[in-house]
């Protein structure tokens, strides 16, 4: 159906990057959710009604809340495209990260409310009926949802929209708690036992598990997280195919929203090179990073002894040194200063979120291994965290 809708509805409809095409399929998307979700509303509350099952009602109102949460999704998509202005410099792409949790809110509510119903239908039991027609509604039901999570899936993917992953996300737990209605409704029907009250439990817990795992899904980017590896592998990929550039670290990605970003990191370049030249390749590879990857770059250089013997040696000395000490440690900017007295090594070294030591410790611990090697050489040490890249 949506794909159906996209020829007639969506100009250019295969510029799935362009971001007018996005909020437009995002709306149609959205559009479409609450359309479904309000007539399976009607039809299984109808049915709660004719088999006085709390999980059918429960399940009714569950449909309801998801015509809510496309409600906001179509606002987020719809607000998202809006163009960057003087307050919101980089666009307002966030704000389809923001109607995502929101729909998270919605789930985890319903699951409470489904939670609630169902331990009092447990302390008061009642059989529930079911009929040939409550039956094809149910089943309509699950095929509906089965189609919604498809379609709410393959748009998320394609458009890379956490709202939309959150709306398949719900629609899959919905699909499943739909499915134990309906077999708890038989069993009910046809054996006597009441079930009606513990299925509806199970469902509130599977809803409160997916309303939890979308809001951690879409408060990711909103924090702040580690940038896509596939993302990070194009730019070294591409700064891979220039020989002046020997290397590169500190890269930072920052997500203002689907479509929307900017890369920073320090491009090693030599010291003595032609720094016209030099700066020439910079603007090339920013040109192309944002042309080829839709991303805006802002590339710093740091010049590098590449050909001084005494820098090297000293840097391959520091590298092992650290290695031995932990063989996740790595090292950039590395440069010498020396002085009448002593000479400083100036370093970045790159350490591991979670490790087993402190800072401290290894910073005094490389300064004593380094100073009984080379006894008028002292550390000087910048610690980064993996938010560095590094061409491979």
């Amino acid at each position: 159906m949506i794909t159906i809708l996209s020829r007639f509805l969506i100009k250019d409809r295969l510029n799935e990057k362009d971001p007018e095409v996005r909020r437009k399929y995002g709306m149609l998307s959205g559009i479409v959710g609450i359309l479904l979700n309000l007539f399976l509303f009607a039809i299984k509350f109808f049915a709660g009604l004719l088999s006085s099952s709390i999980a059918i009602t429960a399940d009714a109102f569950n449909n309801l809340s998801d015509a809510g949460s496309s409600v906001i999704t179509l606002i987020g998509f719809k607000m998202a495209g809006q163009e960057a202005d003087t307050d919101h410099p980089f666009g307002h792409g966030r704000i389809e990260y923001i109607s995502g949790l929101l729909v998270s809110v919605f789930i985890i509510l319903m699951g409470y409310e489904l939670c609630k119903e169902s331990l009092k239908k447990i302390l008061d039991p009642a059989a529930p009926v079911i009929t040939p027609l409550i039956f094809a509604i149910l089943v309509i039901s699950i095929l509906v949802k089965c189609y919604m999570y498809y379609y709410n899936h393959r748009l998320g993917k394609r458009l890379e929209s956490k709202a939309m992953e959150a709306t398949a996300t719900d629609s899959l737990s919905d699909t499943l708690s739909t499915a134990i209605v309906l077999v708890s409704s038989l069993i009910g029907h046809f054996t006597g036992f009441l079930i009606d009250g513990p299925c509806g439990l199970l469902i509130g817990f599977i809803i409160l598990y997916a309303g939890y795992h979308a809001a951690k899904e879409t408060a990711g980017p909103l924090l702040g997280q580690p940038a896509d590896p596939e993302f990070v592998q194009k730019i070294l990929d591409l700064v891979d195919e220039y020989d002046d550039i020997l290397g590169i670290h500190d890269m930072i990605v920052h997500d203002y929203g689907p479509g929307k970003c900017l890369v920073s990191f320090h491009a090693e370049v030599p010291a003595k090179g032609d720094i016209l030249a030099l700066h020439d390749t910079i603007d090339l590879v920013e040109y192309r990073i944002r042309t080829e990857l839709s991303c805006e770059a802002v590339i710093h250089m740091d010049p590098i002894m590449n050909d001084d013997e005494e820098t090297n040696f000293l840097k391959k000395s520091v590298s092992e040194i650290l290695t031995a000490y932990d063989d996740q440690l790595t090292l950039h900017d590395f440069r010498i200063v020396k002085g009448p007295t002593h000479t400083n090594l100036i370093f970045d070294v790159v350490v591991p979120f979670r490790t087993s030591y402190s800072v401290d410790d290894l910073r005094s611990t490389v300064q004593q291994r380094v100073f009984e090697k080379f006894p008028h050489h002292y550390c000087v040490i910048q610690i980064d965290h993996p938010l560095t890249a590094r061409k491979s």
